[in-house]
């Protein structure tokens, strides 16, 4: 599974290196398309595992002056016994 985001940056907020910084520390990569960002799972997330993540992220990214969008896929990862 994969978590993209999307950021609005601010000129009233950090500046947007001080961001990818902040967001590269809890695993997100930076990317390039219709994301900023990607998050890989590494494994199938329930919907808390997501709602859980979300939380994190807004903290990390509290009074830095940006919005932030996440969307999460539903691929599935296969178990190691499917191989």
């Amino acid at each position: 599974m994969r978590t993209y985001l999307t950021v609005m940056f601010s000129t009233e907020g950090n500046l947007p290196s001080e961001v990818v910084d902040r967001l590269q520390m809890i695993g997100f990569k930076p990317c390039t398309g219709n994301y900023d960002f990607v998050y890989e799972w590494g494994k199938n997330a329930s919907v808390d595992d997501t709602i859980y993540f979300a939380d994190k992220v807004h903290e990390v990214l509290k009074k830095m002056g940006v919005l932030f969008r996440l969307e999460t896929d539903e691929a599935i990862v296969p178990d190691a016994e499917d191989f």
